[in-house]
């Protein structure tokens, strides 16, 4: 039998035990806490001014780089006569936005990839090969977009711009500043996705007239034309192979 008080005195034991050999092993083994610390300093050296800058520069590109990618690509074309191809058909989210704006994005990469091949021939790698400068790189790798830009650019959308500026009659494409082509490219791509989604909408809405007719001759006028016209338009839309043909259009209105 055993005697009381003998179960508490041995688990204090144990404890003690345990606890002067974790203390013996952490003596041994002491285990290091970092220690961080964030400061500013002040810039010592011209270089380390220049450093500060230039990250302050990239930092500034990549937060851009949204605005980049859709106003100065394709991509504000594509974008905007997929979802006129959706409202035409009256799916309401089918093709789900993921699914348009990832198409339009890979269309875009398609398109661009002339330019951007010729930006990295040109530019990118002879300024990582030390050959050029970073302001002759710059230079070089603007020329592909802005010539891009232009030749799908309205006369029109660029004299906006000029006069509403007060900035003189350019004699040569070179001489218009990057920030009138863009802007300008931005109002081009609008007006001639507006266009395309026009055509597009014509075929449908005659399908709809149709429809509606139809059951307006039969005394149905209880039954909404949208539900009887979905059908016929997406039958149509599939037996023209329509997606096929709305990419075609959109690849060659870039030539």
């Amino acid at each position: 039998m055993k005697r009381p008080g003998m179960v508490p005195l041995c688990l204090i034991v144990c404890a003690s035990v345990v606890a002067c050999g974790g203390r013996a092993l952490a003596a041994q083994q002491p285990f290091p806490i970092p220690k961080v610390t964030i400061g500013v300093d002040t810039a010592e050296k011209p270089e380390e001014v220049s450093g500060a800058l230039k990250l302050l520069l990239v930092l500034t590109v990549l937060a851009v780089a949204p605005a980049i990618l859709i106003l100065m690509t394709s991509f504000t074309r594509i974008v905007v006569v997929l979802s006129f191809v959706r409202n035409a058909l009256a799916t309401q989210q089918m093709p789900p936005n993921q699914v348009l704006v990832g198409l339009a994005l890979f269309l875009t990469f398609y398109v661009m990839a002339p330019v951007w091949t010729q930006v990295n021939e040109t530019a990118l790698q002879p300024y990582l090969a030390g050959e050029i400068s970073q302001e002759e790189a710059v230079e070089l790798g603007a020329k592909p977009v802005r010539d891009f830009m232009l030749r799908q650019t309205r006369e029109k959308d660029l004299a906006l711009f000029l006069g509403i500026g007060g900035l003189p009659k350019p004699e040569t494409p070179a001489d218009l500043p990057t920030y009138v082509i863009v802007p300008a490219f931005c109002l081009s791509e609008l007006k001639t996705a507006f266009q395309i989604g026009f055509l597009i909408f014509v075929p449908f809405l005659v399908i709809d007239m149709v429809v509606a007719s139809t059951l307006m001759s039969m005394g149905m006028l209880m039954l909404p034309p949208m539900m009887i016209s979905l059908p016929f338009k997406i039958l149509l839309f599939v037996l023209v192979d329509g997606w096929n043909l709305i990419t075609r259009s959109l690849l060659l209105s870039f030539r």
